[in-house]
């Protein structure tokens, strides 16, 4: 026995230390008071005291997390006995096809802890720590000892990596080695290299998508995309019908110009600059106007006379009108159709000129801002990642992503490590979007289970203003959401005071390695069950590979030290010695 109780406080037991000398800090108690037996940790002892935190209970040789009732002053008190220990790692039940070894105890001579699959991979996982303190690592040798089991083989798992910095290629790679029926396929954003190019089919994408890869900023910007998207379905294809729509969009504006009010000289500038940018073979600068005996091209009709009116306002009012349709009742995309990025941005210029947009120069320079950005993707080298040569399906392209030579792939790593950071950002958010949208319409709910691993997650899941603009944010939806759709979130972050908050609340297990900064620890201590002081000091302490972890896989929070990924992912540090000498 350790010892008497003297004082009961809080969910610690103050107890009369009886000689013990040999360091047990941390290791753990069983407390049995009658039919109740409680299970706790050694917090700190001394000559005169030992305390110890009360975790949980065991009840019919399962421990429950949490205490509804403190034990008496009665309670004899014991260190846990092996056998005991063994229900806290997870190895007293264990079962080839439901549990994962994890990692070796700190405390207790290396003895294995096993997971519960399901307990870990159907909840959102967090992975923390400092640079370098083994979270890539550790993510990489967790997924390792679910692809290396030799008596189960998760054939049917997805895990899609979003990889910031290209690191994960050599952990995965070789599993294929493992077993021959897994599958290892890298996307690539480099240009330059002969890997498979990571790939974005517009047609495929929802109007908010597109909102993402244009950064709208502003809520009166979605309808100006929402109409380019809505040009884009006749205009993407070469027919009489989108030649007598363009006309018709533009007779519009130079309506809407001649009953503005401006002066005629005002007047006749803003036809012509219009027309200047915006022409059909119909309708231009030069198109005929036939008058009685002559005819004139349009431009000479606008000419200003000796009064100081346009020569012939009402004829060109007129012949105008002509061209005007009525209004067509036009559908967003439906992805039945491919189109690109220079089909868009020729939309939008049609865009901005249609329903008075023109007339409004806030909302002009709100459209004009995306028409910009939209530009400058169709000239820069990220209009690559938009570039296909045959039209599919949606459930063509999540097989193409999924497979490779008709074989699935159980680890889709996307690269991410060659464009910028915000395009980077819109590319994870649109990615998991599809991801999600698409899980959500399978016929029996949740039957494809899909994880999103998001290396350096603090760069995508954040605290943005997509709520405000959007209605929601993609990440914070897939934490609420997720779920019950079989689409996981696995977070890996070095910063978790960048991370959403929305999202870190919601995620069930924790695997915390060494974090040092304030700011990181006062932000998860609040949104993170169990964690207190103790644990504070732990997580400060702690040494690269060791973790501390928590949640509903997790039995009991316990130091684990995980085994080295084999092979490793490519984040270690630089050999600066072996380098310079």
């Amino acid at each position: 026995m350790l010892g008497e109780i003297l004082e009961i406080k809080d969910n610690y037991l103050i107890l009369k230390n009886d000689n013990i000398t040999e360091d047990i800090i941390n290791l753990y108690v069983k407390v049995f008071d009658a039919k109740r037996t409680f299970i706790g940790e050694i917090s700190s002892f001394s000559k005169e005291k030992i305390t110890i935190k009360l975790l949980g209970e065991i009840i019919n040789q399962k421990f429950t997390y949490g205490i509804s009732r403190k034990p008496s002053f009665t309670a004899q008190t014991t260190l846990l006995p092996e056998n005991e220990i063994k229900i806290l790692f997870g190895s007293s039940n264990y079962n080839p096809k439901t549990s994962l070894y994890f990692g070796k105890s700190v405390l207790y001579d290396n003895n294995p802890i096993f997971l519960n699959i399901n307990d870990l991979f159907a909840n959102h996982l967090v992975i923390l720590g400092n640079t370098d303190s083994g979270k890539s690592c550790g993510m990489a040798r967790l997924l390792q000892n679910l692809f290396y089991k030799k008596d189960s083989v998760a054939l049917n798992s997805t895990f899609f990596i979003i990889d910031a910095y290209g690191e994960y290629k050599n952990a995965f790679s070789q599993i294929n080695y493992v077993n021959k029926d897994l599958g290892y396929k890298n996307y690539t954003t480099d240009l330059q290299t002969k890997e498979e190019l990571l790939q974005i089919p517009l047609w495929l994408l929802s109007l908010d998508d597109i909102c993402l890869l244009l950064e709208v900023s502003d809520k009166n910007q979605i309808p100006i995309v929402e109409r380019a998207l809505n040009l884009v379905t006749i205009f993407s294809r070469e027919n009489e019908k989108v030649i007598k729509y363009k006309n018709s969009i533009i007779a519009k504006a130079l309506l809407d110009i001649f009953i503005n009010g401006n002066t005629p000289a005002q007047t006749r500038d803003q036809v012509f600059s219009t027309l200047s940018r915006y022409n059909t073979k119909d309708l231009n600068l030069d198109t005929p106007i036939y008058l009685p005996g002559y005819t004139r091209p349009l431009k000479q009709c606008m000419m200003i006379d000796e009064t100081g009116k346009i020569r012939d306002m009402e004829l060109v009012i007129k012949f105008l009108s002509s061209f005007v349709l009525d209004e067509m009742q036009l559908k967003l995309p439906d992805g039945s159709f491919k189109y690109t990025l220079k089909d868009l941005l020729y939309a939008f210029d049609f865009a901005l000129i249609d329903e008075g947009v023109l007339m409004n120069s806030e909302v002009y320079n709100l459209a004009h801002s995306l028409r910009v950005r939209l530009a400058s993707l169709v000239d820069s080298e990220v209009n690559a990642f938009f570039e296909f040569s045959n039209y599919f399906t949606k459930d063509e392209f999540m097989y193409n992503l999924t497979h490779k030579d008709n074989k699935k792939m159980q680890v889709i790593n996307l690269n991410l490590n060659s464009i910028d950071d915000r395009f980077a950002k819109n590319v994870a958010k649109i990615y998991s979007k599809l991801i999600f949208d698409y899980s959500k319409n399978y016929e029996t709910r949740a039957q494809n289970p899909v994880h999103i691993v998001l290396e350096e997650a603090h760069r995508y899941v954040q605290n943005d203003n997509d709520v405000e603009i959007l209605g929601y944010n993609i990440f914070e939806r897939i934490a609420k959401e997720g779920r019950k759709y079989a689409v996981l979130l696995n977070l890996i972050s070095q910063r978790p005071s960048e991370l959403s908050q929305t999202v870190l609340s919601q995620c069930n297990n924790f695997i915390v390695f060494k974090i040092s900064h304030p700011d990181d620890i006062n932000y998860i201590k609040p949104m993170i069950p169990y964690v207190d002081e103790e644990m504070v000091e732990k997580i400060k302490n702690l040494p690269t590979g060791h973790c501390l972890t928590f949640g509903k896989a997790f039995i009991i929070p316990t130091i684990v030290k995980m085994d080295l990924a084999t092979p490793t992912p490519s984040s270690g540090s630089c050999d600066i010695s072996a380098t310079w000498f």
